[in-house]
């Protein structure tokens, strides 16, 4: 299957994207919006929280990346 050509440039991308809400087992997160080192961008989100696994509360950590498709190929300026 081809990769969708991203429709936004990083520095647009950037200029305009505000952070997501993230929303896991009831616990509301930011995923913040972030320029990857590998060149594409998106969103990030890193944080902690607990969830109930047979009546016992375990803490997880939570590491997570929104990238948008084809955002590698896609131009830094303009």
């Amino acid at each position: 299957m081809a990769k969708s050509p991203c429709a936004l440039s990083q520095a647009h991308f950037l200029a305009k994207a505000e952070p997501l809400k993230v929303s896991i087992n009831g616990s509301d997160m930011l995923a913040e919006v972030k320029a990857f080192s590998t060149g594409s961008f998106g969103w990030y989100l890193n944080g902690k929280t607990t969830v109930m696994v047979d009546g016992k509360a375990v803490s997880v950590q939570i590491g997570m990346n929104l990238t948008i498709v084809g955002s590698k190929e896609a131009p830094r300026e303009g």
